[in-house]
């Protein structure tokens, strides 16, 4: 089954459905690469997927064990190597609810977000700095 339907709208700028839903996603390439910087970036949203990704894992492991996580805010800060022009790294930040948050809790939450498959599907040599603020 298909995931997506991308067009490209010119002006180096792409419109992408998500079949399932119908919800569509525009991107723009940034500033520093020809565009505009009008919408996401393809690594704007590559990096914007591994926070998603991280918190919906943490997201599961508090509805297992009853840990609230709502409130958390992510974030994402990508870094852009030049040669070759690819992302060299991301840094996912997470700023927890004030919840007293046990030291079991927080070892649960940071595994469950260390094992999210957008991380595990990244380059070993993309650099991924992760913070939890608790």
């Amino acid at each position: 089954m298909k995931t997506s339907e991308i067009t490209y709208k010119g002006s180096l700028r792409t419109e992408a459905v998500h079949l399932q839903s119908g919800n569509i996603i525009v991107t723009d390439a940034p500033i520093d690469n020809n565009g505009k910087g009008e919408a996401f970036s393809p690594t704007d949203l590559l990096s914007t997927a591994l926070g998603c990704c991280m918190v919906t894992l943490m997201g599961i492991a508090a509805q297992t064990h009853d840990i609230n996580i709502e409130g958390t805010t992510i974030e994402v800060t990508k870094i852009m190597d030049a040669n070759p022009r690819r992302v060299g790294e991301i840094i996912v930040k997470f700023n927890m609810p004030k919840n007293d948050f046990t030291d079991k809790e927080k070892s649960l939450l940071e595994r469950a977000a260390k094992t999210c498959p957008v991380s595990k599907s990244l380059s070993s040599e993309l650099k991924q700095t992760v913070i939890f603020n608790y």
